[in-house]
């Protein structure tokens, strides 16, 4: 398959300089950070034959989500644009750079996050979907990787791609593509013709239950998911976890926000009179924006736990003689979308992490000065025992959000194993799971080894498709970073796959007593 680093080159005569490699990346779509006299930004660049080919989307349509972004912009909850271009090749779009990262990187599964960080980040998302909505503009395409933060932590909608204009000149029109994601995308979306700005309510309802319980109510809402019908028969009223542990006061809203008749799901106006949602909350300023981000990052970080005493359940994924390709007979869950474009982050370098890849250059003094800094680095308060002063440490010397949750992926860790020591352990780990590797190169073990990427197909508990890729890459000569970099599926169910393999891996992970 064709990747977007072998396509045509981008644009050359563009009005600012590209500052970083890869910040995201789509089937057809790259994001890259760009810089001008006016600051640093994100742009997504679009491949106009790409996305005909793999995306169905036309020059047209994509000209219109700059537009539909453009109009949308001007709300602090929303990515702001900031311009566009185009030549013969490409269609770029120059907007706000989220660097607090994505909102649900840093969401424990199975636990979420505490109900006044869940109320303000939903309270924040309601306020930039009503300035939506305002202006006559659906997302319909509401989910974990399209919402981002800021440096204060303060949530930021992303992702104009499947946008539509449901409402103009005093009308409204209906909608018919089948877009979105299955776990977050209204039922009415699945069968047939809907209004958009209603399934954008429904979405943000399974969002709200994510946040608070780690976890989505359903795989999809249709009648093969045994969890959606039994919500649906009992009207909203299933006693199966995690619902029993979703706040009381808080199960009228998410009712009324998936109400399967949309006669009766409750609108955006009936959301904010609703006793829940005008509740006071500490993080809450006056103006909607965040008014402790230190707070709020110190205590989103206190659910990130890694229990090494706790052994990963097994799993039992059928994998055939093509090295980690699900078996045939493994239910397929097609991503429903017909402008689907996934912001999904790539690795980040450790701040400290030296520029040059040449391995003579990472000499013992850099990896000296990077171990001494490692302790800095927020990803290490994940391995600290529950009631350490890591995270304390941490904030004594924050200024801001971003200082204790940084944009930089969660799911990674730290070695000082080699190459030659830590691939068999991950090996080992991932086939213990029921994921099978293509067996590595024997430069993969070599000494003057820089980066080597294991591609994993695999499933979540839910039979759905989980992909993604572990970069073990040097830092230093004696230090390695393992990220797990996810394309496909849940974040949530990425994370717990971290989690799993990461425990199973425990004697090369350093966690700062080793």
């Amino acid at each position: 398959m064709t990747t977007l680093t072998q396509l045509d080159p981008l644009p050359t005569d563009l009005p600012f300089d590209v500052v970083s490699k890869t910040i995201g990346r789509g089937a057809y779509a790259s994001v890259k950070k760009g810089k001008s006299d006016t600051g640093v930004f994100a742009v997504k660049f679009v491949h106009k034959k790409n996305a005909l080919e793999r995306g169905h989307i036309s020059v047209r349509q994509l000209r219109f989500e700059v537009e539909l972004h453009k109009l949308s912009s001007g709300h602090k909850n929303l990515i702001q644009f900031y311009g566009n271009g185009e030549n013969d090749v490409w269609i770029w779009i120059a907007m706000e750079y989220a660097q607090g990262g994505d909102l649900f990187d840093k969401i424990e599964p199975d636990v979420g996050l505490p109900e006044d960080i869940a109320h303000f980040y939903f309270v924040q998302m309601i306020s930039g979907l009503s300035w939506m909505h305002g202006k006559g503009i659906a997302h319909r395409d509401l989910k974990p990787e399209n919402i981002l933060l800021d440096e204060n932590g303060n949530l930021k909608i992303a992702d104009f791609g499947l946008a539509v204009l449901f409402h103009y000149k005093g009308k409204y029109k209906e909608s018919s593509s089948l877009c979105g994601s299955p776990p977050y995308a209204a039922p009415e979306v699945l069968v047939g013709s809907y209004r958009a700005d209603y399934c954008d309510i429904w979405s943000c309802g399974v969002v709200l239950f994510t946040l608070l319980v780690g976890n989505t109510p359903w795989d999809e809402p249709t009648d093969r998911s045994f969890e959606f019908d039994l919500y649906k028969r009992t009207k909203g009223r299933p006693s199966y976890e995690p619902w029993p542990f979703v706040p009381n006061d808080t199960l009228s809203l998410l009712r009324g926000m998936m109400s399967i008749s949309t006669s009766s799901r409750f609108s955006l106006e009936r959301i904010r009179d609703h006793p829940w949602f005008t509740r006071h909350n500490p993080y809450l300023s006056l103006d909607g924006r965040c008014s402790d981000g230190v707070g709020l990052a110190a205590k989103m970080m206190e659910n990130l736990k890694i229990d090494f005493d706790k052994q990963p359940p097994a799993r039992h994924v059928k994998v055939d003689n093509d090295y980690g390709r699900l078996s045939s007979t493994q239910p397929v869950v097609a991503a429903v979308g017909d402008m689907q474009f996934d912001i999904e982050r790539m690795r980040q370098p450790f701040a400290s992490q030296p520029t040059a890849r040449d391995k003579d250059e990472l000499d013992n003094r850099e990896s000296q000065s990077i171990w001494a800094n490692l302790a800095e680095d927020p990803t290490m308060s994940q391995f600290a025992p529950r009631g350490s002063d890591g995270l304390v440490s941490l904030t004594q010397h924050a200024s801001k959000f971003e200082d204790i949750c940084p944009f930089q992926r969660l799911t990674r860790f730290f070695s000082s194993y080699s190459f030659r020591q830590i691939l068999p352990i991950l090996s080992s780990s991932l086939h213990r799971m029921g994921i099978v590797i293509p067996p590595f190169k024997q430069s993969d073990y070599d000494d003057n080894n820089m980066e080597t990427w294991i591609h994993i197909k695999t499933e979540d508990r839910r039979k759905c498709p989980l992909r993604g890729d572990i970069i073990v890459e040097r830092l230093a000569q004696d230090m390695l970073q393992v990220t797990f970099s996810k394309n496909v599926g849940d974040p949530l169910e990425w994370r717990r796959f971290f989690k799993e393999v990461t425990v199973l891996s425990k004697e090369a992970v350093y966690t700062g007593d080793n």
